[in-house]
């Protein structure tokens, strides 16, 4: 018989805690804290940067070309143009506030989601850590393998069939943690102190 892993240390010393949208119970503890891949934020942010500035460069030529800033038409295209840059500034932002507030903690007790993508919306689930039945790892792809990330899809007994950890950086580590925290808190119930 194998011995299982031991459970690592909550944060590693000097790093701070960070902020979690929601209450730690009295003995619980925070294990892993974890976002998605840095390439899902900054993949899609060169998209919108080039979108926003590659689509306000070829309007400022069009009408250059064609009529120019004079006059009231020039004044509403330059109206036109700042709006566009706006919007895809604006996008950019929620893009950024969606990555920084899409998080999943796990704790001596349970796998939690939480995802905010606006300031009006906030979707969080949770899952008992003795619920956890099987779980998988799958990268898939050539970005995947390279750079080290994937999902970690945990099957539940709970209320939500499947708790799945997408695009995890280091996904072997999370289900290595993940599995030593489910064992421990199985013998938890098992053997009461």
């Amino acid at each position: 018989m194998t011995e299982q892993p031991d459970i690592p240390p909550p944060s590693p010393a000097g790093r701070p805690t960070p902020k979690l949208p929601f209450e730690l119970q009295s003995d619980e503890v925070v294990l892993l804290f974890a976002r998605r891949h840095w390439l899902f934020f900054y993949g899609y942010l060169a998209v919108v940067i080039l979108s926003g500035i590659v689509g306000t460069i070829g309007l400022v030529l069009l009408v250059l070309s064609t009529v120019g800033f004079d006059g009231l038409a020039g004044k509403g295209i330059a109206a036109a143009l700042i709006a566009w840059a706006g919007y895809w500034g604006v996008r950019g932002y929620f893009h950024w506030y969606r990555y920084q507030n899409d998080i999943w903690a796990v704790t001596n007790q349970r796998l939690v989601d939480s995802i905010k993508r606006h300031w009006f919306h906030h979707e969080m689930a949770s899952a008992d850590l003795v619920d956890v039945q099987d779980m998988r790892v799958v990268r898939e792809g050539i970005l995947h393998t390279m750079l080290n990330f994937g999902d970690v899809r945990c099957q539940t007994a709970g209320e939500v069939p499947n708790f799945v950890l997408d695009g995890i950086p280091d996904p072997k580590r999370v289900l290595a943690v993940v599995d030593a925290a489910r064992d421990a808190a199985r013998r938890a119930l098992r053997d009461p102190i």
